[in-house]
């Protein structure tokens, strides 16, 4: 099956939803990002700034107890959870019932992002993960490795959740070569996608995005610069902060990876390929999107 090119052009005609100008930060979505070791605390930090780049209205950040006063010094806009660690200094998955009811009043979570132990990442997204369906997901990094084992947690999700897995964490959790995925992304992804019922953002040089049932998008207009520490946290945050907001989740992949790709292409125009930052990708979210508040001209096809 043929991919649909994510450009600037199709996404004018997938508009993200505005607040009313009276509206307070009730209407534009509460996201709730899970994530964060004493290893890679940034990552949290990285994934709930983007969230708020892309819009979300209200931000709460649950990470180990050891990181979370710097984190909210770091963050000042969110509300930080302060929650047990492993000696390892990861979040103990007896957190599990402590998130299940922060979600239930959030409307996008996001598992994952500096999570570095699997086997303790894989118990506490199992926990969460059987929460009542409601809420929309991205799951992420650590949060990705068990996810076969979750098959039928994942379906009573009903498709409100998007993986952004890279080729190799995609190979472990398919139990397959990186270079397996690598030869045919497209319909590992698309496969994915119908097996676990959700939207799967495959990234690379060519992001390929699945829905479960059988739609798949593909973008290529980023650049080599992106392939940097901490973008994968950026994506997955700015992805949530979309969900939260109230898109739908194949779109929120698509306009996620467009973001996150034009970002990139402003920062190298202005910096240079390579040597940007991930963190330096986050203030440019809002003037992109704000680009798409004026009509595009029709682009032939």
């Amino acid at each position: 099956m043929k991919e649909t090119a994510v450009t600037a052009n199709l996404l004018s005609r997938l508009p993200l939803p505005q607040p009313a100008e009276d509206g307070d930060k009730d209407q534009r979505g509460r996201v709730l990002v899970i994530g964060g070791s004493l290893a890679v605390p940034g990552a949290a930090l990285l994934a709930a700034t983007a969230a708020l780049r892309a819009g979300a209205g209200k931000l709460q950040i649950a990470t180990c107890q050891s990181i979370a006063l710097p984190l909210g010094l770091a963050v000042p806009e969110a509300l930080v959870i302060r929650l047990p660690e492993t000696e390892a200094g990861e979040i103990d998955p007896g957190a599990g019932p402590v998130l299940r009811e922060r979600i239930a009043r959030c409307d996008a979570a996001l598992i994952g992002p500096g999570m570095i132990d699997e086997d303790v990442a894989a118990a506490l997204t199992a926990s969460i993960l059987t929460c009542d369906p409601g809420p929309a997901f991205v799951l992420d990094a650590g949060a990705l490795g068990r996810l076969k084992d979750l098959k039928g947690v994942l379906a009573r999700h009903d498709g409100r959740m998007v993986i952004t897995p890279h080729a190799g964490e995609m190979a472990n959790l398919s139990g397959i070569s990186k270079s397996e995925v690598s030869s045919n992304p497209a319909e590992i992804a698309g496969e994915t996608a119908r097996l676990l019922n959700c939207v799967v953002a495959l990234k690379g040089a060519r992001t390929y995005i699945a829905s479960p049932d059988g739609e798949r998008w593909s973008y290529s207009d980023g650049n080599v610069g992106l392939a940097t520490s901490g973008s994968g946290d950026t994506l997955a945050g700015i992805i949530a902060g979309l969900l939260a907001r109230g898109v739908p989740p194949g779109q929120a992949a698509q306009w996620g990876v467009f973001l996150h790709g034009e970002a990139g292409n402003r920062l190298a125009r202005a910096r240079g390929r390579l040597g940007f930052l991930a963190r330096e990708l986050l203030a440019e979210i809002p003037s992109i999107m704000a680009g798409f508040d004026q009509p595009l001209p029709e682009v032939e096809t």
